[in-house]
């Protein structure tokens, strides 16, 4: 493996590979600060440019955007309490805090560093663990997805809300609204009301970006608005740097949080579905569990930072996992990715390490050096990010308004997905006044597509048996773990404080 590695940085380390390298690392962090475009929008429109790239170099690239646009979401939800992309929502919960408090540069060095290590980590698992992990991941069928689904959701209700009830409410609230469409088996209309426009469904962007971003934006317009009624200031500037320094010896002290942090990810970027958001809310839950003073998340603690930004950025290597093995696409970055694959001639699956061996591990390689590229072009870019910090939120939401607009208009060039944007604003703004939690709906929705074909396969397969359970202990294993959740969460004793949305 080692000489293959090696072979792969003679091939991967040219000066043309590297400029593709930078250039995508540098398009996915701007693109991932406009709120709805993200790193997934910006692969999809730009696939087809690398046609005429080199297989190594196209892959390289888009690998470039994935990782930038992945990491460059939490900018705009430290200086602006805006999260560019729904799984840099958590990261708002302690970035924007501290941002607060006259530390914008160092929340985002903060974030940038577990980004890069994260994503380092999970880089290499990826190459230790591709061959194996096929064998892993074929056991799990319609019927493990679907209780592993479900022991998530339930672990999300407890983390995500005040009250696991509201958790769970708001969560299959978003399942229900992901059925919103064609159904998946027989293609019959289902709360379409004869609009064409809902017949693939609800779009995930104007869904996430309405509910999370632009109802963060209407609530604050709101706080000034009550300021200015009350006779006081409408709202200040986040306050200039006091402390911007960042030490290696100080980042790493934290190294549990990075590790744990880090591995969440992976796990959950393995399994094909689960994605990104998930991954970073479970790990902030876990960081503040383990926290000796969890009341500190959410007002500025660093390890808010670190577990959801180490987490969401694992996944992008973790995901190509049973992408490469198996074919079978993590998510819908992943997803694209094996189209691009495909384009140039190269099928994913278990033989793919034999018959395209060498472009694997330059791809490998390639991944390795974009994470180095990234921290340069990461951390050249932040004194020019922290300008933000110097404006007037009065000035900056109108703008933060127009690119939620022009972020959910471009990619479909619908304007009915940029008023199902403005309704989930309102629906976001509601559900956040009144404790239900507004990342639940958004990660049950996400989610509620992959967890109903996974039900429905596992009725349809078994016949409605239910005791065919007795005979999957991967299943019966993640419905015994969401029941103890359950039962805990309905446990008297005193609950620890939920982790709230970045509203």
């Amino acid at each position: 493996m080692i000489d293959q590695l090696i072979a792969g940085f003679a091939e991967a380390l040219t000066f043309y590979n590297v400029l593709f390298i930078t250039l995508g690392l540098v398009l996915g962090i701007v693109i991932g600060v406009i709120p709805g475009l993200g790193s997934v929008t910006a692969m999809a429109v730009l696939i087809p440019v690398t046609y005429y790239m080199s297989p190594v170099t196209a892959i390289a690239f888009l690998v470039g955007v994935n990782k930038g646009g992945t990491s460059g979401g939490a900018i705009p939800a430290v200086l602006l309490n805006s999260p560019g992309t729904a799984e840099s929502a958590a990261s708002a919960l302690d970035g924007y805090p501290m941002a607060k408090r006259g530390e914008p540069e160092r929340a985002m060095k903060f974030a940038l560093y577990s980004s890069v290590t994260g994503d380092t980590i999970s880089d290499m698992l990826l190459i230790v663990l591709v061959v194996p992990f096929a064998t892993i991941a074929l056991q799990f069928g319609p019927l493990e997805f679907a209780s592993v689904l479900l022991f998530a959701f339930t672990l999300l209700a407890g983390i995500s809300s005040a009250s696991p009830v509201k958790g769970l409410i708001a969560i299959f609230f978003g399942v229900f609204l992901a059925t919103i469409g064609l159904d998946p088996v027989d293609s019959t209309p289902r709360l379409t009301f004869d609009q064409i426009h809902l017949y693939d469904g609800l779009s995930l962007i104007a869904v996430a970006i309405g509910s999370l971003a632009l109802s963060s934006v209407a609530a604050q317009l709101l706080d000034m608005a009550a300021k200015r009624r009350g006779g006081g200031v409408p709202h200040e500037a986040l306050p200039p740097s006091t402390n911007r320094h960042l030490g290696a010896v100080e980042f790493f002290s934290h190294w549990k949080t990075i590790i744990r942090s880090s591995l969440f990810g992976s796990g959950v970027g393995m399994l094909p579905g689960l994605g990104v958001t998930l991954a970073a809310f479970l790990s902030y839950g876990a960081a503040r569990k383990a926290s000796k003073d969890p009341d500190s998340f959410g007002k500025g603690n660093p390890e808010g930072i670190i577990a959801t930004e180490a987490a969401n950025s694992a996944v992008v290597g973790a995901n190509l996992v049973p992408a490469l093995a198996l074919g079978i696409p993590g998510n819908v970055a992943a997803a694209l990715l094996i189209s691009a694959f495909i384009i140039h001639g190269i099928v994913p699956g278990p033989f793919m390490m034999t018959m395209h061996g060498d472009v694997v591990y330059a791809l490998f390689a390639s991944m390795l050096m974009a994470n180095f590229l990234h921290l340069i072009v990461g951390r050249l870019g932040i004194p020019v990010w922290a300008l933000v910090t110097k404006v007037d939120q009065a000035y900056v939401l109108p703008i933060v308004v127009m690119l939620c607009v022009t972020g959910v208009y471009l990619p479909s060039q619908s304007l009915f997905d940029v008023g199902v944007m403005l309704i989930f604003a309102v629906l976001g703004l509601v559900m956040s006044r009144t404790g239900f939690s507004v990342v639940g709906m958004v990660i049950g929705f996400i989610l509620g597509g992959l967890f109903e074909t996974s039900l429905r396969q596992s009725l349809l397969l078994y016949k409605s048996d239910y005791s065919v359970l007795l005979e999957s202990p991967i299943a019966l294993a993640f419905l015994l773990l969401a029941a103890l959740v359950i039962l805990r969460g309905m446990w008297p004793a005193k609950r620890q404080e939920p982790v709230h949305d970045a509203q």
